[in-house]
């Protein structure tokens, strides 16, 4: 019995035990599947702020939906990685705004009613923005009209690039006006007292010029000075929220250069002169070029001397001949072939005049095309050009002039109006059509002619071949491997007595010095461990960077916050030694004043020159000749005529000084002086009103795994 009894104990013990194994297994399992979106939401996450989490997809959206503003704002079909950047970081901080700010507006009841945003965008009172977009060119004047139907064809007549950017700056007008807002009732909740006003008056008006003398804490030296480490470990226990560190990593690394090698010079040798027949026989020099040579042709007319002095010595000199070939030759890095392709007797320069028609849409195009044709037409037939000028020319810089440019050389206007004004006769009329517009364009006289030349450079550039850039990279793997810790890489530096160099970056850097698109690398040193080799994604120990291969090792790591005493030491030294020099030459100066009432005795005493200073008062921290030494300003507009200051220790010194004269300024008058300290007050603190709030803000940054 006490046998079966145990049993059913035990099992029923044993059943628990599995019931509530399968329970917590279920239960588990269900956490897990849920728990994956929640990983997958940490993963995704670009960063918190007030506790809003920021995941990638929106961030995202937003910076792309950025971008096309950009975009279109600067007439650019793509944006580089600086672009892409500073879109990011836009988008980071108007999110960051509007979520830090939209619970203080909420608090306030500040809020923008569909009543006043119609105002500012249709109504009597126009924003800004609304009013540089519809405002004529000709009159100056906005037109309501336009902006009237714009906003009806919004939704059906509009580009949907158009329409995103009108909704843009919609939300910007109303960030814009709910910041105005806020910062106003900040603003006027401020006010200036009578006394305020009273003090304030009298420390402006009192104008001081003054004598001193200086001891400078860079003529004592730093040996002349004992400083223990205890003393440095109590100054920096004393003072340590002065030391503050950013989050930084420093990393060591060594670059394989990938660069041509002799061999690769051999085959760019035989290349160029391989192909110098073919190119001497060529019928058209233009698509030879374009078909062959590293450079495009350039249709450029050379004198001698903007020539290269071989060339232009052999053609001006020699008396090269059309069709003729030099070379090859060899300079920066390029094999170079110049096949002489037109020589004429050209002036330097001309005087022209243009009337410019401006085009903006395809469908402006045809009927400026046909304006030019007959304003040429009726030029040729003897029309008065300056009127036209004046009457039909968008640039009005020349059109006040009756379009005239004067006298201009080679290179100083766009190509297709310097074609025109060059090949015209003298008084000759064309039309060319450049970026600008359509021009009318009237060479009104020419330059003596000379000789010059066209000439067409094949060019050939010496670089690495696959072969070379094989076995860099062989050397840079042979490298890798053999030294993967920080030690075996630290030494192989030495015994292969390669260039190591060191770079300190911060999280979101996008570049290292010497080195083309490194925020992969940048990226790698924040998620290695110091000490380790680091690696790219796809875990290899070389990073391709331009021309470079690059093996690196993160040497320290630094997080945001007060800095360890390690850390800091260099600079609690600096401050150190500047305390105990201070201390030294306080003494040693009120020793030089002691029982003295002139300040050249002072200064004869200390073995140094009186200097003097003008129009100092309370408001200014800098002093002529010092720079920045508040002490010494407050000392002297505080002290009265005729009378040694005691030594004043200084940003940059220690000083002893006199007044010499004081004055007045004018009273402005108490009323006057409150109005201005009001309106500094209001600016000051309009500005700083919502960047408190930022920094009241919980925001955790991290891009910069992303980007």
């Amino acid at each position: 019995m006490a046998t079966l009894q145990t049993i059913r104990n035990r099992a029923g013990l044993l059943i628990a035990i599995v019931i509530g194994f399968s329970l917590a297994a279920f239960i588990l399992g269900d956490l897990l599947q849920s728990g994956s979106s929640i990983l997958q939401r940490n993963k995704m996450e670009v960063g918190e702020i007030n506790g809003e989490s920021i995941q990638y997809p929106e961030f995202q959206k937003q910076v792309e939906e950025l971008g096309e503003i950009y975009k279109q704002n600067t007439q650019q079909s793509q944006l580089d990685e600086n672009g892409w950047s500073q879109v990011r970081e836009q988008t980071w901080q108007t999110m960051v705004q509007e979520i830090v700010m939209s619970d203080v507006y909420d608090d306030l009841g500040i809020e923008v009613s569909s009543d006043e945003l119609f105002d500012m965008l249709q109504g009597a009172n126009l924003h800004p923005i609304i009013q540089q977009l519809f405002r004529n060119p000709n009159t100056g004047q906005v037109d309501r009209g336009a902006v009237v139907n714009f906003l009806k064809n919004l939704d059906t007549n509009v580009a949907p690039e158009q329409r995103a950017y009108w909704l843009y700056l919609e939300k910007q007008i109303v960030n814009e006006r709910m910041q105005s807002k806020y910062a106003g009732m900040v603003g006027k909740g401020l006010c200036v007292s009578v006394p305020e006003a009273q003090q304030s008056i009298a420390t402006r008006r009192k104008v001081v010029n003054f004598d001193y003398v200086a001891l400078s804490y860079g003529a004592v030296s730093d040996s002349s000075v004992a400083v223990s480490e205890k003393e440095l470990k109590d100054y920096y226990n004393e003072h340590k929220s002065e030391f503050k560190q950013d989050k930084n990593r420093e990393i060591e690394y060594v670059t394989f250069t990938i660069k041509p090698s002799a061999a690769d010079f051999k085959d760019a040798e035989n290349w160029i002169g391989g192909i110098k027949h073919d190119f001497t026989n060529a019928p058209d020099n233009a698509l030879f070029v374009n078909s062959n040579s590293d450079v495009s042709y350039n249709s450029t007319w050379y004198k001698k001397e903007t020539l290269p002095a071989a060339v232009g010595a052999w053609i001006f000199d020699e008396g090269a001949q059309k069709n003729a070939v030099y070379g090859p030759y060899f300079e920066n890095d390029a094999y170079f072939l110049a096949k002489v392709d037109t020589l004429s007797m050209l002036p330097d320069s001309v005087k022209a005049r243009h009337i410019l028609l401006k085009v903006t849409t395809q469908e402006e195009l045809a009927g400026a095309q046909k304006l030019a044709d007959s304003l040429k037409t009726i030029i040729e037939k003897g029309a008065d050009f300056s009127a036209l000028a004046m009457r039909y020319s968008t640039d009005q810089g020349s059109a006040v002039n009756g379009g005239d440019l004067g006298w201009f050389g080679r290179g100083q206007m766009v190509k297709p109006f310097e074609d025109a004004a060059f090949d015209n006769a003298k008084n000759g009329v064309s039309v060319a059509i450049s970026q600008f517009g359509i021009h009318v364009v009237q060479t009104t006289d020419k330059g003596k002619p000379t000789l010059q030349a066209q000439v067409a450079f094949l060019v050939h550039n010496v670089v690495p071949s696959t072969r070379t850039e094989q076995e860099i990279y062989g050397q840079a793997s042979k490298f890798a491997s053999a030294n993967n810790t920080s030690e075996k890489f630290n030494a192989a530096v030495v015994a292969e007595k390669l260039n190591k160099r060191v770079a300190s970056v911060r999280e979101t850097d996008l570049n290292i010095v010497g080195l083309e698109n490194a925020r992969i690398l940048v990226r790698a040193a924040y998620e290695a461990g110091v000490e380790d080799v680091l690696k790219t994604s796809q875990e290899s120990p070389i990073f391709e960077l331009g021309n470079n291969f690059v093996i690196a090792v993160l040497t320290k790591a630094t997080e945001e916050g007060e800095a360890t005493f390690e850390d800091a030491k260099t600079r609690v030294e600096l401050a150190v030694l500047k305390q105990k020099k201070a201390e030294m030459l306080v003494k040693k100066a009120a020793g030089a004043a002691e029982g003295k009432t002139d300040l050249y005795s002072v200064a004869n005493a200390l073995g140094t020159d009186v200097k003097n200073a003008a129009n100092v008062d309370f408001n200014g921290f800098s002093i002529p000749g010092l720079g920045m030494e508040p002490a010494l300003v407050g000392t002297v507009t505080s002290m009265d005529a005729n009378k040694l200051s005691k030594p004043v220790e200084g940003n940059n010194g220690v000083y002893i000084a006199m007044v010499t004269s004081v004055s007045q300024s004018p009273d402005p008058g108490v009323k006057n002086e409150q109005t201005r300290l009001a309106q500094s007050m209001f600016y000051r603190a309009t500005s700083q009103a919502i960047e408190s709030q930022r920094k009241k803000a919980e925001i955790t940054d991290k891009r910069a795994k992303f980007y």
